[in-house]
Formats: C-alpha cells, sequence, structure tokens
C-alpha cells in the first residue's frame, strides 16, 4: 500500500529532471589535442543555468569585453593564465574560482600550456528588443 507521502514524492519525482552525472572534466581536459573553445555545454532541457567547459590554448586571449546581462563563475581545471580587469591583472591556476560580476570589463589569457575552465552563469535571456540610445548633440 502507497502512503500519501510516498505517493507525493513519486508524483515529484516523475515531473522533474533527475538528477545526473553530465561528464568526466578531467577525461575531457586530458585528450592530447584539445581544440580551442567549449568543449562541453550543459544542454538539459528546463534547466535555470548555462555551463560550459571553455580550453584556450597556449598563449590565446580573449580580448576585454563585458557581460551586460549576467554574473558569470569561472572554475579553472587545469593549466594556468591571467584575468585582466579594470583594477589590474589576478593569476588563474588550477582549482581557482573567480566571480565575474555583469557590467565588469575582463579579458582572459592563458599561459604557456594552454587554460581550461568551467563557466556557470544563469540561463541567457531570450534575445530582447531594446530601443535605441538617442544619439548625442554636439
Amino acid at each position: 500500500m502507497v502512503d500519501a507521502q510516498d505517493a507525493h514524492i513519486a508524483r515529484t519525482e516523475s515531473a522533474a529532471p533527475a538528477p545526473q552525472l553530465l561528464c568526466d572534466i578531467n577525461t575531457l581536459v586530458a585528450e592530447e589535442s584539445l581544440s580551442a573553445g567549449a568543449l562541453w555545454r550543459l544542454a538539459e532541457p528546463g534547466r535555470q543555468l548555462d555551463a560550459n567547459l571553455i580550453h584556450l590554448r597556449p598563449g590565446e586571449v580573449i580580448a576585454v569585453h563585458t557581460e551586460p546581462d549576467l554574473d558569470v563563475l569561472i572554475f579553472v581545471v587545469a593549466g594556468h593564465g591571467t584575468l585582466g580587469t579594470a583594477h589590474g591583472t589576478q593569476p588563474l591556476a588550477e582549482g581557482r574560482v573567480a566571480w565575474l560580476p555583469r557590467n565588469a570589463p575582463r579579458s582572459l589569457a592563458a599561459g604557456k600550456d594552454g587554460m581550461s575552465y568551467v563557466t556557470v552563469h544563469r540561463r541567457r535571456p531570450g534575445m530582447q528588443i531594446r530601443t535605441r540610445p538617442e544619439p548625442h548633440s554636439a
């Protein structure tokens, strides 16, 4: 006989996605010839987060940019490099975690062995139509 609590758990479990292992990052970054860019992406339907495993080749740079909508957390899983900010350069190495607040200019540069890192942020909002800013009068 199923009691009310068991029935509630069964309904909840059938409606919600099940927790699951998604990838083995150590295996992905241990490959001999890693391609630059995204090695893995969180793609499960119904998620509220986005996550990516990114690899930069030795000396590769992501130029200064800003993210206007989302804070981003990065976790370095292999190699080393630097994080450039408006307040200077900070070293990144395996095991380091950095917070990149929205609207903060940032750049990333891989060191001599390259750098692999995981990014995590809220799922990106859908495309939005915004009004064009008024031109400044001279």
